[in-house]
């Protein structure tokens, strides 16, 4: 029985009408050129031709887990939006979500298992793949076995732990470039919860060190919609943003301040003396080491330091205590520094000075399915995973949803700890730099031809399972399932147990039948919950009880030695698009301008007017940028969105595989990276490696997307998009 009639033998009223004409002759490639067409005059069930359905399902774009609806015509997916039964996006998604279809749809797709011979990759059979993994899985045993993956969640990641529990191993690496693990140190110190609920729609005003909730964060779409109500409220939000380059986030801003590369710490502490000791708020609860740190640095001092002006920041502090309640935010470039967790402290203690806690910052609560919940990552776990390897500790190891052979600054040495490896398997849609040095290659679906449940890492205020499910049989017959790989992973290992499934559809549908009868609410029976869950996609969970303490903890001196070293700091940018690198395959993405610079399709560094002066470099000039560990070449773009000690190289490029899109475009500024951690978490300190840079090249062009009527950003001299100076638009708008 094939899939289509299955479910609708099962009554199955929701994907089962998305998989008819599934059956169609749909393999036939480019190359052949030729195809059947098939009339459509008799149509199957539940089927208009020309009239597309939608039906839910998940989002696995980045980590934040957005439930989505896909547009499903003749069997094709065609179109995805939000699923506004979601409360985290709200029926929003964001253009990586959008750009979805057509990862799915992509010409570089992995559409056969491989197996390595020699120096090549040769495509093998499913058989021979799990035969040569039960041969070489049989023989490792223990913490020698280890998985390697981005963030990870539901049901896949209560698989992983239990095949991880069935090769005695504890080892699993979860990497993650764009993370929050220092503020999820410093949350769980502070407030006893590493991820408690943020609520930027019910501050008065937002003050972010470096924080693009909007942009490139764990959650943008949800922070994006709590943006919106904070800006529409009767009495409209307030917001400041501190960073060295300018985001999304600092440029939607009321008051954008530049800051010195390594001193946010420094200048929160300056807002707590002027808290403390001008304005008078109670100091209740600050321990005599802090409060004695928080005395040293005045405003003059601080002024210094930082490089924002004293009256800038006597005009905030004053701010936070006329607008009430508000909300100050930690971002990466906080957390990216030997002293990022006393940093990120530093900065968070002002809620607790301003009295944030509880009201706009909540408890996230007890979620109720522990099992399930997402297993976050951050830079800590590859900084250990390639000393493990380099020290050959490891005899197989299992990469899913994460690419380290790129990511991974040179200083880790990780191409060579690879070899090291005795067995590399790769689970993979398709041929980036990590895939590219397995022995075994596994070609998985993608999200939008598989089966799972994902647990968003950032609950809003009604916490939820989000469903994954198939919205149309699948592209390449060759290619499974993460849950089916993973079933068959345990069934070499247990099978007494796991071979009762057939597959993972099996699997979930008795996972849905054991939950709790709470959960299903009003449903009748299994099927009827099933049902629902799959028309609804998101299963709604109370989180019990939950309640945030507020201490301020002991934390050392946040100055950052590289804020003094010689040369300008590197601020390895990432932004919504390319994200972390993981899009740079999809043509969409790489056409979407960049927020700030508007480049499409290229690298580039970006500079403020003034230090590129005192070096001698020219807007659109090609420079090298030079770290301890290596050097890039890329051209210049001067920017006043940029603080005068700060070069910024956006992430995403660079690529030496990953497909035809995204292979030999622009450079990695990853890769030069120093091995620096932050002294507390033993995170990677990403934004605190000191570079030269130099022109070694006249000006040229990139591609820009020149939008507005200044000089060179006129569309071929046409006033398609006028400025007005603010006092013209205050007369006639409105105050």
């Amino acid at each position: 029985m094939n899939r289509r009639n299955f479910l609708k033998t099962m009554g199955w009223g929701g994907a089962g009408a998305a998989l008819t004409g599934c059956d169609l002759p749909t393999t036939i490639t480019l190359e052949e050129g030729k195809e059947e067409v098939v009339s459509y005059l008799m149509p199957e069930e539940y089927v208009i031709p020309g009239v597309g359905v939608w039906y839910a399902s998940t989002c696995t774009q980045c980590s934040a887990g957005c439930a989505i609806h896909g547009r499903v015509r003749e069997g094709r997916v065609l179109k995805l939006e939000g699923n506004p039964e979601a409360s985290l996006n709200n029926g929003k998604i964001c253009m990586m979500g959008q750009a979805g279809v057509q990862g799915h749809y992509s010409p570089d797709r992995v559409t056969k298992p491989m197996v390595r011979n020699g120096d090549t990759l040769t495509e093998t059979s499913w058989d021979n793949a799990m035969a040569l993994l039960q041969e070489k899985l049989g023989a490792v045993s223990g913490d020698r076995f280890a998985w390697f993956t981005g963030t990870i969640s539901g049901h896949q990641s209560a698989l992983v732990s239990n095949h991880l529990d069935a090769m005695g191993s504890k080892q699993h690496y979860v990497h993650e470039v764009v993370n929050n693990s220092v503020s999820q140190a410093v949350n769980r110190d502070m407030f006893g919860e590493a991820n408690p609920r943020v609520r930027i729609d019910k501050a008065a005003m937002v003050v972010s060190f470096g924080a693009d909730f909007m942009g490139a964060s764990l959650s943008p779409v949800h922070y994006a919609g709590q943006y919106a109500k904070f800006r529409t409220k009767k009495e409209r939000g307030l917001l400041v943003q501190i960073e060295s380059k300018m985001s999304l986030t600092g440029g939607s801003a009321d008051l954008w301040l530049p800051i010195k590369p390594g001193t946010e710490g420094v200048l929160a502490l300056g807002m707590a003396n002027l808290l403390l000791n001008k304005i008078k708020v109670s100091d209740a609860g600050i321990p005599n080491g802090v409060r004695k740190l928080i005395d040293e640095y005045d405003i003059s001092k601080v002024a210094k330091i930082t490089g924002v002006a004293g009256h800038r920041i006597q005009r905030v502090a004053q701010l936070l205590t006329e607008r009430s309640p508000s909300l100050v935010l930690a971002g990466p470039s906080v957390e990216g520094h030997a002293h990022g967790y006393a940093s990120v402290a530093a900065v968070m203690m002002l809620n607790h000075i301003l009295g944030n806690v509880g009201k706009t910052i909540e408890s996230s609560g007890q979620f109720p399915f522990p099992q399930l919940m997402a297993k976050q990552g951050g830079t800590a776990d590859l900084l250990a995973f390639a000393e493990a390897a380099k020290a050959e500790k490891l005899d197989a190891v299992v990469f899913y949803g994460s690419n380290p052979v790129y990511s991974a600054p040179k200083a880790l040495e990780l191409n060579e700890a690879m070899n090291k490896v005795g067995f590399k398997v790769a689970i993979s849609q398709f041929m980036d730099e990590t895939t590219e040095v397995a022995d075994l290659v596994l070609p998985v679906a993608s999200y939008l031809e598989d089966w799972g449940t994902q647990v968003p890492m950032q609950q809003s205020e009604n916490s939820a399972i989000h469903v994954q499910q198939p919205l149309m049989e699948k592209l390449y017959e060759d290619s499974k399932g993460l849950g089916d790989i993973l079933l068959s992973l345990l069934k070499q290992r247990n099978n007494d147990e796991y071979g009762k499934f057939e597959d993972y559809y099996a699997y979930l549908r008795n996972a849905f039948a054991a939950m709790p009868a709470a959960v299903k609410n009003n449903t009748t029976n299994n099927n009827e919950f099933w049902n629902n869950t799959l028309q609804k996609g998101v299963i709604d969970v109370a989180s019990s009880g939950g309640k945030l303490k507020s201490t301020v903890v002991s934390f050392a001196d946040p100055v950052s030695e590289s804020a003094n070293a010689d040369g300008l700091t590197l601020v390895p940018s990432p932004r919504l698009g390319l994200y972390d690198g993981r899009h740079a395959n999809l043509p969409w993405l790489q056409e979407a301008p960049d927020q700030i610079s508007k480049v499409v399709w290229d690298s580039w560094a970006e500079m403020h007017p003034t230090t590129a002066e005192k070096l001698g470099i020219s807007n659109l000039d090609l420079v090298e940028v030079s770290s301890a560990q290596g050097s890039v070449t890329l051209r210049v773009v001067l920017l006043k969105s940029m603080h005068v000690d700060a070069v910024a190289v956006p992430l995403g490029q660079g690529h030496e595989a990953y497909g035809r899109y995204a292979k030999g475009l622009g450079v990695n500024p990853l890769q030069i990276l120093d091995a620096t951690t932050d002294n507390k978490t033993g995170e990677l300190a990403m934004y605190s490696t000191r570079v030269t840079v130099k022109s070694v090249g006249p000006a040229d062009s990139l591609s820009i997307v020149r939008m507005g009527t200044g000089s060179g950003d006129s569309q071929a001299g046409r006033k398609l998009v006028a400025t007005v100076p603010v006092e013209q638009l205050r007369r006639t708008e409105g105050s």
